[in-house]
C-alpha cells in the first residue's frame, strides 16, 4: 500500500513539474533508473510524463510529438539492454512516427542515430550501416563536418559501452573511410579560396600598375603579398598530396592546415598593418593614396572578423527609438534635395551589439543616400520577428540592384576594382558582422520600390 502511494507522488509530481515547467530534471530521474537498471521506476516515471504532455496546453502539436520522442527514445533503450527486440523495434517505430510530426531536423537527425544502434545491437550490420551513411550524407552535404565526426566517436563510445564489439568495428571502419573524404572536401574548400583570394590580388596588382608607378615601396609590399599568397596555395596542395596517402594521420593534418590558414590570415593582416603607417606618411590629398589606406583598413577588419568567427559577441540593452534616431542623425543633411529621411522604431529596448549594428546601418543609409534621387524616400525600420529574432531595415526608392547580382555584392574581391572608386570590401565586412552576431544580411527580394537591406540578429 504504501509502495502504491509512493508511486502515486512521484506521478503527480512528474505532472506538475512537466506541465507547469517543463523541468528535465524528471527527464533526467527517469534516464538515470533506465541506466541503473531500475525499468519499473523508469516505466513508471515515463508514463506520469506521458500524461503531463498530453495535458500541457503551453505545447503545439510539434512541441508534443518531440517530447514524445524522448519518452519513446527511453524505452527503447531499455527494451534493448533487455534483448527485447521486437518491443524495442515498436518503440522505434513510434519514434519515427513522432521525429516526422515534431518536424525538428535535430529529432530526425537523432532518430537516425538510434536506428543505427538499433541494427546494430541486434546484428543487422547492412541496415545499421545504411542509415548511418545517411545520417552522416546529410551532414556532410551541409558541410557540418564537426557534427559527423562527433557522431562517428559517439557511435564507437556506445558500442564499448554495450560491449558490441560489431558495433563498434563497423563504426570504425566507417568512421576511417568518411575522414578520408571530408578531409579531401575540406582541403577542396580551403585550396579553393586560396586560389580566388591569389587571382583577385594579381588582377588588383597588373590593372594599377601605371598608376603606381612612383609608389614602388608600396608595390613591392603586393608582390611580397601576392607570393607567400602563392607559396600558401602550393603548400596546400602538397598537403592534399599527403593527406590522401596517409589516412591514419587525418586528425593531426587537419588541425595543423587550420593552424596555418589561421597563421596566414593573420600574416596578410599584419603585412595590411604594416603598409598603413608607410602609406600615412604619404599625402591623403591623392586619392590613390587615400583608397589605399581605405582599403588597407579594410583587410584588417576583414581578417578580424574572419579570425573570431565563433566567439561570443558582447550584447547591451538599448532603446531602440534613440539609438535609431542617433543613427539617422549622423547621415541627416547629406542627401540630395527633396529626399525624406524617415525612422520608424517602437518604443521598446533590444539587446544587441551596439558597434557591429551602428556600423552596418551607417553603411546602409550612407549608401542609401548616394544612390537615392532627389524627391526619394530613405526609411530606418525595426520590426520585432519572434521572442528572440528582430530586423532592422533600410529602403530607399530609386533603381534595383539586378537580381543576378544581389549575392554578389556580399561577396569580396569578386572583381578588379579601381580603389578610388571603392574597394567593394564595405558590405561583405557589413555581412560578416552579421555572422558573428549569429544574424545575417541580405536584400530583400520583394521590395520592387527600390532597394531594401534587411539586418536579421537575435536580440
Amino acid at each position: 500500500m504504501v509502495k502504491k502511494i509512493t508511486v502515486l507522488l512521484v506521478n503527480i509530481l512528474v505532472f506538475c513539474m512537466v506541465a507547469n515547467a517543463q523541468s528535465d530534471e524528471m527527464w533526467q530521474r527517469a534516464e538515470n533508473d533506465a541506466t541503473g537498471g531500475r525499468y519499473k521506476e523508469a516505466f513508471e516515471r515515463l508514463r506520469g510524463i506521458e500524461q503531463a504532455i498530453q495535458s500541457n496546453a503551453k505545447l503545439d502539436a510539434k512541441g508534443k510529438a518531440a517530447a514524445r520522442y524522448r519518452t519513446s527514445l527511453i524505452r527503447m533503450n531499455m527494451y534493448m539492454k533487455m534483448r527485447r527486440s521486437e518491443s524495442a523495434m515498436e518503440h522505434l517505430e513510434k519514434m519515427e512516427r513522432f521525429a516526422n510530426a515534431s518536424d525538428n531536423e535535430k529529432v530526425k537527425n537523432d532518430l537516425l542515430y538510434n536506428k543505427a544502434i538499433y541494427y546494430y545491437t541486434f546484428g543487422q550490420t547492412e541496415k545499421g550501416n545504411a542509415v548511418f551513411k545517411e545520417m552522416a550524407a546529410k551532414l556532410t552535404a551541409s558541410k557540418e563536418y564537426d557534427k559527423v565526426d562527433a557522431a562517428y566517436k559517439l557511435l564507437i563510445q556506445g558500442g564499448k559501452k554495450s560491449g558490441s564489439a560489431n558495433m563498434v568495428a563497423q563504426a570504425y571502419s566507417g568512421y576511417v573511410a568518411w575522414k578520408d573524404s571530408a578531409a579531401a572536401l575540406k582541403l577542396a574548400d580551403v585550396s579553393g579560396a586560396l586560389k580566388e583570394q591569389i587571382q583577385a590580388g594579381e588582377k588588383e596588382i597588373a590593372e594599377k600598375d601605371s598608376k603606381l608607378a612612383t609608389r614602388q615601396g608600396i608595390i613591392i609590399a603586393l608582390c611580397v603579398l601576392t607570393a607567400v599568397l602563392a607559396g600558401a596555395l602550393v603548400i596546400g596542395a602538397l598537403f592534399v598530396l599527403r593527406l590522401l596517402a596517409l589516412t591514419r594521420k587525418q586528425k593531426k593534418t587537419i588541425r595543423l592546415l587550420g593552424e596555418n590558414i589561421a597563421l596566414k590570415a593573420k600574416f596578410t593582416s599584419n603585412i595590411s598593418a604594416q603598409m598603413t603607417p608607410a602609406l600615412r606618411k604619404l599625402s591623403t590629398q591623392q586619392p590613390e593614396v587615400k583608397a589605399l589606406l581605405d582599403f588597407s583598413e579594410h583587410i584588417q577588419t576583414l581578417s578580424k572578423l574572419e579570425s573570431g568567427m565563433g566567439e561570443a559577441v558582447e550584447t547591451e540593452e538599448i532603446s531602440l527609438p534613440a539609438f535609431c534616431e542617433e543613427i539617422m542623425s549622423q547621415v541627416r543633411g547629406k542627401e540630395r534635395s527633396g529626399v525624406v529621411l524617415n525612422v520608424d522604431a517602437p518604443k521598446m529596448s533590444a539587446s544587441f551589439n551596439r558597434e557591429y549594428v551602428s556600423h552596418i546601418l551607417l553603411h546602409l543609409l550612407n549608401n542609401a543616400i548616394f544612390y537615392t534621387p532627389e524627391g526619394g524616400h530613405i526609411h530606418l525600420d525595426f520590426k520585432k520577428r519572434s521572442v528572440h529574432k528582430c530586423q532592422f531595415l533600410v529602403s530607399n526608392t530609386g533603381s534595383q540592384i539586378p537580381e543576378e547580382k544581389r549575392e554578389d555584392v556580399f561577396k569580396p574581391f569578386l572583381e578588379v576594382r579601381d580603389l578610388t572608386e571603392g574597394d567593394g570590401l564595405g558590405l561583405p565586412i557589413c555581412q560578416q558582422m552579421a555572422i558573428r552576431m549569429n544574424g545575417d544580411l541580405s536584400i530583400d527580394p520583394e521590395f520592387t520600390k527600390g532597394t531594401r537591406f534587411v539586418l536579421s540578429i537575435n536580440c
